[in-house]
């Protein structure tokens, strides 16, 4: 593999070594109703999140992720036609508007493609049940039909692999050529028209060698796409590496980060960051402290003084990092295993920035301040962590970059003032701390950035 070839198989394509983005639900964003129609009447509420575009900037963002916004059901992720906005949003020209207004903001924009299974009113899907096994589509999912095939009658349904028990999301055949060239088709469709790249939703439900089918054909024709798999564990290089895919999203560091401050045990925290350095030889993570699956970063502390430290965790720590919207104004919000449990965090946004409350205003200043500091520093994309010095409460970890660029981030949870070794440091970038020497004094619950 020559050297561009490496660089761009561990970095993905180049515009993603300065990528931030901002993550959106739209669903809930724009007040959409929980259930919808894909038959019913168009309702322009994407153009909302067009007014949002100033803000994300503002925060230091240039990426907009956006889920969902295909005609679905329910919450977007039971998709019934791929090449159509969900009415609850608008229609396809309101997409095409904000991709432009995004492009011409210096955004690039992600969709959200949810290619390991179908809503049951998928029309792929729709002609099963009323043709049977010789609908045409029956090859793009996994059916055993009661008593075999050639004892089929109308009426009669048969059982079909779902996605993780629920029975309204039909897992497709990922073994079928008409579904790799339907996604393909898909995915290209988009970008074609605007879309810079696709998150893959349950990306670690899906083959590997699926993924990679699709990532050629895909890239045939948009080599500067980048493919974003959901994976929550398991071989993330492995999954990189044979779906041909730029990077997975990075849930053991989410854990870690919010675990190691809540438990004062900062060893979690060294143990994920090592692991961290060692995916980052092989492809560059996606990482983030909130999306739309999880509780909010600010209900998930127990101490709020530690939101600090996660922000600065997040802003300093190799990777493509994204903020889930709210996040940067402290919106709180639990996830709970039930229907419409994710409700509370995927909030309706306000009409425009001006209409956020000033309480949340401190903690966007402290994403603006560490956000611009990492696009000062923009060799922190695939900066390998070092931890320097560790104990249950106290922590200094290196950043360090490729050509031997340098950061350290010190952090404590103590309750008393804390003294701790910053080897190399010749100034304070942000952060209540002061620096004598080689050494740092952090207040109670104290962090800092430290150049050098």
């Amino acid at each position: 593999m020559s050297t561009e070839a490496r660089v761009q198989h561990v970095t993905g394509p180049g515009w993603v070594a300065d990528a931030i983005f901002w993550h959106v639900y739209p669903l809930g964003a724009v007040g959409a109703e929980a259930t919808g129609d894909p038959d019913g009447p168009v309702v322009h509420r994407l153009p909302q999140l067009t007014a949002w575009l100033d803000h994300a900037v503002a925060l230091g963002a240039n990426g907009l992720l956006l889920g969902p916004v295909f005609a679905s059901q329910t919450h977007g992720y039971d998709t019934v036609d791929h090449l159509r906005v969900d009415p609850r949003l608008g229609d396809d020209g309101d997409l095409d508007d904000l991709l432009a207004a995004a492009t011409a903001a210096g955004v690039r924009v992600l969709l959200d493609g949810v290619f390991n299974h179908v809503g049951r009113d998928h029309p792929a899907f729709a002609a099963v049940l009323a043709q049977g096994p010789s609908a045409p589509t029956a090859g793009w999912f996994r059916l055993r039909w009661p008593g075999g095939a050639d004892a089929w009658e109308p009426g009669t349904e048969p059982e079909y692999d779902d996605f993780e028990g629920h029975h309204h999301l039909v897992a497709l055949d990922h073994t079928n050529p008409d579904v790799v060239e339907h996604v393909a088709h898909v995915m290209t469709h988009w970008l074609d028209r605007g879309a810079a790249g696709w998150r893959l939703d349950a990306a670690y439900a899906v083959p590997t060698g699926f993924w990679a089918q699709v990532a050629d054909r895909v890239r045939a024709a948009h080599p500067d796409a980048y493919l974003l798999g959901e994976v929550i564990h398991g071989d993330y290089a492995g999954v990189v590496r044979d779906g041909h895919l730029d990077a997975v999203t990075q849930y053991e560091l989410w854990k870690a980060v919010w675990s190691s401050l809540n438990e004062g045990n900062f060893w979690e925290l060294a143990h994920s960051l090592g692991r961290h350095a060692e995916f980052l030889d092989a492809f560059t993570p996606q990482t983030f402290v909130g999306n739309h699956d999880v509780t909010r970063i600010a209900s998930r502390l127990e101490d709020e003084r530690h939101l600090a430290h996660a922000v600065a965790l997040l802003a300093t720590t190799g990777g493509t990092p994204s903020v889930y919207y709210g996040d940067e104004h402290g919106f709180r919000g639990v996830k709970e295993d039930r229907e419409g449990g994710d409700d509370a965090v995927r909030p309706a946004l306000p009409a425009g920035p001006q209409d956020l409350s000033p309480l949340g205003q401190p903690v966007m200043d402290l994403h603006t301040e560490l956000l611009g500091l990492r696009r000062r520093h923009r060799w922190l994309h695939t900066a390998r962590p070092s931890v320097l010095s560790v104990t249950d409460r106290r922590v200094v970890v290196a950043s360090v970059g490729e050509g031997g660029e340098r950061l350290l981030l010190a952090m404590s949870l103590e309750e008393e003032d804390v003294e701790l070794d910053a080897p190399g440091a010749t100034e304070v970038l942000a952060g209540p701390g002061h620096l004598d020497g080689d050494v740092v004094r952090l207040p109670p619950h104290g962090w800092a950035v430290l150049a050098g």
